[in-house]
């Protein structure tokens, strides 16, 4: 029995150089993105190997990615030295709970300028975002003498009050979102009796949950990191934070590079731990909250 043989279909010649040109154009794209994943990747994964690293292997030339002896000794010593367990919960405390603060806040903000108007909406908005302009190091002086007066130095409740007020980036992400909402649907849910907060809390908020998510990301990670603030208005040891007691690891005439990079590694934890919570909402919500602003 004779088996009818086909000719195995081809792609035409256009197509193929087409797909041959498309994928030429965008070489340089691929190679960019490849060298900032490289760029971005070695420094993590140098800490990390070296966090694992005897002292003896610690900044050798060239540099040793994989440790040939592991040992934990620096995990250990990173965290019973310098009080680094109660600068762990104080980062925990003060970063929760201003990024608590500063998402709520915002998220009220940028509805009211999104969804209503009132005389000179613009030029709050506007003047929030040129705060954004202002290198932080120039507020520390007047941002001090304010705390001295109102007796939040050296408290954990004046690091969060400070974060929290940090807002402008939050507000702009989160107005672009609240733009977007159909305006018929927060009528719909005015003719069913709902009020302002109402509306806001039961139909906008849950709508906007990759918004704040992006938002809650953002605004911890700037908690979570930050040095300059904590370092000017706390001179208390139990109430340091991570990147304060991080500095503490680093000597006048040596540093132990094996401890500190254990101990940042140990201060990245809980950031992969948001961003792993959040990360499913968070490029919708970067790209929505971008729309609009």
């Amino acid at each position: 029995m004779a088996i009818a043989r086909h000719p195995a279909p081809h792609r035409p010649r256009a197509a193929t150089a087409a797909s041959a040109g498309r994928l030429v154009r965008r070489a340089p794209v691929y190679l960019l993105l490849i060298a900032g994943l490289v760029i971005t990747l070695v420094p993590f994964a140098y800490m990390v190997g070296t966090s694992f690293m005897p002292s003896a292997y610690v900044l050798q030339t060239p540099p040793i990615f994989i440790p040939p002896h592991p040992t934990l000794d620096n995990y250990a010593q990173a965290w019973n030295d310098n009080n680094f367990g109660r600068a762990f919960v104080n980062s925990v405390i003060v970063a929760c709970s201003a990024t608590a603060l500063n998402v709520g806040l915002a998220a009220t903000l940028a509805f009211a300028f999104a969804r209503y108007r009132f005389p000179g909406r613009n030029v709050l908005f506007y003047g929030m975002l040129a705060t954004m302009m202002v290198p932080s190091l120039v507020l520390i002086i007047p941002q001090f003498v304010l705390a001295s007066r109102l007796h939040l130095t050296n408290s954990r409740t004046g690091l969060i009050l400070v974060y929290a007020a940090g807002m402008a980036f939050s507000v702009f992400l989160l107005r672009g979102f609240f733009e977007e909402l159909p305006q018929e649907l927060l009528d719909a849910a005015a003719i069913d009796g709902c009020g302002v907060f109402r509306t806001f809390w039961r139909i906008a908020l849950p709508l906007a949950r990759p918004a704040l998510a992006a938002a809650t990301i953002f605004a911890f990670l700037g908690n979570w990191d930050e040095f300059t603030w904590a370092v000017t208005s706390i001179n208390n040891a139990d109430l340091y934070t991570l990147p304060i007691a991080i500095q503490q690891y680093q000597g006048q005439h040596s540093t132990q590079w094996g401890i500190v990079f254990a101990a940042s590694a140990l201060a990245v934890l809980p950031v992969l731990v948001v961003f792993l919570i959040f990360q499913r909402h968070f490029v919708r919500g970067v790209s929505a909250g971008a729309i609009k602003g």
